[in-house]
């Protein structure tokens, strides 16, 4: 083979290899869904609120541990006091003896080292419910992510549906498209022949070129379906297809559990659920924290100073060196006398913060409930009308084959024929609408009652 024949059979190769990847572009519902999980910011945003959630739990942990400080300070300045006691408030400077009958200007130096350490020894179980409240937070950021992926997974669901509909539309368009043009090409040689009149050409052309017109909108709207699910997925719009293979309409039914069955595990219950968990263990973190706590403390010091114990002043270095060593240690109970009115106000606050969620609660367990009950109906309707359709298109059909061959023969007129073609073209859309229709009200029967996943699954 000579190098021109050899580079012509790559290149046809490479382009048979990239029409058939496209045309073997198409997704099952499930890929199209776990891709949309997985690629959509927020539901990073919610895994990122579990990781913030999870290292709160670490830090709240972390509070329990004994605080032990060090400090070492070195001072040069004056030594005059009084007798008598005060506030400092934090800003006035310690000075430890320095009574004398009057003010002195020499300078002493001084070195103070300490070592205090203090620990809650015991606080009636605040950490036990601190702990219980950074888990129930934690459960509410899961909670929230399930309820994203579940709610994304839904609407990725529909649009599939959506988008199938459209398909089958734009199949429809187009066979309608190719009838008329058949139509238009018979009355155009019939009415050269001077078999028909000229009017029933234009008339055909009119058609025509609405059925050109409605294949248009629906290929747009196709497309725009197709942008919204490469925004979901994350996946080219232009290589999103899906098989209008015919389903099986009686293979993707889903036994659907009640909500009372799986309202712990139900996504749009769970969070819920959650939030309400979470004002509750909080509530004893409110309990807890304004009861009486024993504290554990212990402090060691070291101090040297340039003024000795006869107040005689000696040089500056001479306090620098560490000269005095004590240490002390107790336990203390402490208790706020106000921390009765403070935990009825913050309970007060928290009960109402429970008492909404808990209405949250109620909202939306009936709101899944009146959705199971209308998709219910929505089934009933689909299933009837559906046994109805096959019978519909081929009865349209076969209505259409007959009145083009009375047409030829001249024994009905166009208008005939054009209102065969419409009730033949509105069967093929009312078996897509009803297919996609059946499919939606099983949707939505799954998705009310905590059964996505599986519904998702079944269209491998």
């Amino acid at each position: 083979m000579s190098f021109f024949s050899i580079h012509k059979c790559c290149i046809t190769l490479i382009i048979f290899y990239l029409c058939a990847e496209r045309i073997q572009a198409q997704y099952s519902l499930s890929v199209l869904a776990d891709s949309a999980v997985h690629y959509l910011p927020v539901i990073k945003q919610r895994e990122a609120g579990i990781n913030a959630a999870k290292a709160g739990l670490t830090a709240t942990r972390h509070s329990f541990l004994p605080q032990i400080r060090i400090s070492e300070q070195v001072n040069i300045g004056t030594d005059n006091s009084l007798a008598g006691s005060y506030f400092t408030f934090g800003i006035t400077p310690s000075t430890s003896s320095g009574v004398s009958a009057e003010n002195k200007s020499t300078a002493e130096s001084g070195n103070l080292g300490i070592i205090y350490s203090e620990y809650e020894l015991y606080n009636f179980g605040l950490n036990t419910a601190k702990v219980n409240n950074a888990k129930a937070g934690i459960d509410l950021q899961e909670a929230n992510l399930q309820r994203e992926q579940y709610v994304l997974q839904l609407q990725v669901a529909r649009l599939y549906f959506s988008i199938l509909k459209n398909q089958y539309k734009l199949h429809a368009d187009k066979q309608n498209v190719y009838r008329y043009d058949s139509i238009y090409s018979v009355i155009r040689a019939l009415a050269s022949a001077g078999i028909r009149p000229g009017a029933d050409s234009s008339l055909a052309r009119a058609e025509l070129s609405k059925a050109k017109v409605n294949y248009n909108q629906t290929m747009g709207i196709l497309l725009q379906l197709k942008d919204e699910m490469g925004y979901l997925t994350g996946l080219p719009a232009s290589l999103i297809i899906i098989d209008t293979a015919s389903p099986d309409p009686g293979k993707h039914i889903i036994q659907s559990d009640s909500l009372t069955s799986n309202a712990s595990t139900f996504p749009l219950v769970r969070s819920f659920l959650s939030r309400r968990n979470t004002y509750l263990t909080n509530e004893q973190v409110i309990r807890k924290s304004y009861l009486p706590k024993i504290i554990l403390a212990a402090s060691t010091w070291a101090r040297g100073s340039s003024i000795q114990y006869n107040d005689n002043y000696k040089s500056l270095p001479y306090g620098w060196a560490y000269q005095r060593f004590n240490y002390v240690a107790g336990i203390a109970v402490t208790y706020n006398l106000f921390n009765g009115l403070y935990k009825k106000d913050q309970l007060a606050i928290n009960r109402f913060q429970f008492e909404a969620s808990d209405a949250d609660l109620q909202q939306q367990l009936l709101a899944l409930q009146a959705d199971s009950r209308k998709a219910d109906h929505a089934i009933q309707t689909a299933s009837a009308n559906f046994l109805e359709i096959p019978i519909q298109l081929q009865s349209a059909n076969d209505t259409y084959r007959q009145k083009v061959a009375q047409y030829k023969a001249g024994l009905i007129s166009l208008i005939d024929l054009t209102n065969a073609s419409f009730v033949l073209y509105r069967s093929q859309i009312d078996y897509s609408e009803g297919l996609t229709d059946l499919f939606q009200a099983r949707l939505d029967k799954a998705a009310s009652t905590g059964s996505l996943y599986n519904f998702i699954q079944s269209f491998k």
